[in-house]
């Protein structure tokens, strides 16, 4: 079959090479912003008087045509086409004849493809956004009935300090806002039109590059077309940013396989959204949790991939870059139905705030506010409280309780300093409720913070 480009060939391409030249079967995803963009084209030839108004109409109403075609699944994809490109074109100039031809004037595949994926990674970011708010919604149902909930802040794994359970969760919204802001930022910074570049230095046809970029809700047109041709940050971009978001939905993860264990015994996720073994029958296994932190890595590897792939790359286009488009497709599509099964989990799941407060009497929590006291009260340099709490800490060892529930009197022989009113500093709940300084997690501050992100998500 005869190629768009096969004028200067002699001798047709190989059905090896149309296999491993083509990109058709995964490119096409980008059929919707393709033909928008050569609708756009279109219009602004024929506003410069470089196609009649007639060849405008044919080309309108053939590429409508295309797309009733493309979406009741009618439309002929064949691999020796390459691409959607000329797949659609082909088809558009069998529908049209000879005005078909003339779409293409002032316009290269380069800066074609460069349009149709940097609109669909742009239409993604924002996509992106609001399932990522979707989520934020569900966390704060649950962290908003649990600013009480005692449970057991960690460091090293290890208990360290008495926290409550909305306040723990608030840090995962704090990453996702986080998240958000870098989606955010990448569509703006990307909002610009490479249509009109061309192959790479422009072309000597009048076009109005701001006349399509306005069309195609683009916010300005790129500078420079050898660079614009051949940019693929969006891309980058959007992985980076799909990583470091599942890097966070992967750090929730791994705390939802722990505390769904029976040595946490924090949460049981829905059986909507478990599993079973194939051979233990009591089991219920924490599937979608395990899966995003599995899938975490695949996007990682899509991140890498294109990373790779443009950094040795001369100017301007090279066919590596159609190596640019399955990792975002895939990673996109990853992130999307993550962000999506997190959300029901985490709404269908069960608290279990008994476990979370026994938990907390386990770990000596209370040994910094008796450092505190021995600061405030006792009017001793924290290095010397801290060492005086050591030894309240081995002596609870002794005596086989936790520092909470250790009595006056063994702390008075600690330390003559002590005196009665140190037992409050010693409640778990007070502890959690003494820490109130800016971003703390009192319940009073943890009510705070929860209520900047419900006004933050309204916004």
């Amino acid at each position: 079959m005869e190629k768009m480009w096969s004028g200067r060939f002699s001798a047709n391409a190989s059905s090896l090479l149309d296999e491993f030249n083509a990109s058709i079967m995964y490119d096409r995803e980008l059929y919707i912003e393709d033909i928008e963009g050569s609708l756009a084209h279109a219009a602004m030839l024929a506003k410069q008087e470089i196609i009649t108004t007639e060849e405008l109409r044919d080309i309108t109403n053939g590429l409508n045509q295309i797309i009733k075609e493309i979406e009741s699944g009618k439309f002929e994809w064949n691999i020796s086409d390459e691409d959607l490109h000329m797949a659609i074109e082909k088809r558009l100039t069998a529908l049209i004849g000879d005005a078909g031809k003339k779409l293409h004037t002032g316009r290269s595949r380069n800066d074609q493809v460069a349009v149709d994926f940097r609109r669909w990674t742009l239409k993604k970011n924002l996509t992106i956004i609001k399932a990522i708010k979707k989520l934020m919604k569900e966390i704060l149902v649950v962290a908003n009935k649990h600013t009480d909930t005692l449970i057991p802040g960690m460091t090293h794994l290890q208990h360290a300090q008495p926290t409550n359970f909305g306040f723990h969760l608030g840090a995962y919204l704090a990453m996702f806002k986080r998240d958000i802001q870098r989606f955010e930022s990448s569509h703006k910074r990307n909002n610009i039109s490479p249509l009109g570049c061309a192959a790479l230095a422009g072309t000597p046809h009048n076009l109005d590059r701001d006349m399509t970029a306005k069309l195609l809700g683009f916010d300005s047109v790129s500078i420079n077309c050898l660079d614009t041709v051949s940019d693929r940050d969006f891309a980058l971009e959007i992985l980076f940013n799909i990583s470091t978001m599942m890097m966070h939905i992967s750090r929730l993860s791994e705390e939802l396989v722990m505390w769904s264990s029976y040595e946490f015994g924090f949460v049981e996720l829905s059986d909507e959204y478990s599993t079973g073994s194939s051979i233990m029958p009591q089991k219920k296994n924490p599937d979608v949790p395990e899966l995003l932190r599995g899938k975490t890595g695949r996007v990682y590897g899509s991140l890498m991939g294109l990373l790779t792939v443009m950094k040795g790359l001369p100017l301007a286009y090279n066919k590596d870059t159609q190596e640019d488009k399955e990792g975002v497709f895939d990673a996109v599509k990853t992130t999307e139905i993550s962000l999506e099964i997190l959300k029901e989990t985490i709404k269908t799941m069960e608290i279990k705030t008994h476990n979370m407060e026994s938990a907390c009497a386990v770990g000596h929590l209370a040994a910094t506010d008796l450092a505190d006291y021995l600061v405030e009260k006792c009017n001793i340099a924290f290095r010397e409280a801290h060492f005086i709490t050591g030894h309240a800490v081995a002596r609870s060892e002794e005596l086989k309780i936790d520092l909470s529930d250790i009595e006056f009197a063994e702390l008075k022989k600690i330390d003559e300093r002590i005196n009665e009113d140190v037992m409050e500093f010693l409640v778990l709940r007070n502890s959690m409720n003494a820490r109130t300084s800016a971003g703390g997690t009192a319940t009073v501050r943890t009510i705070e913070q929860l209520k900047y992100f419900e006004n933050y998500l309204k916004d």
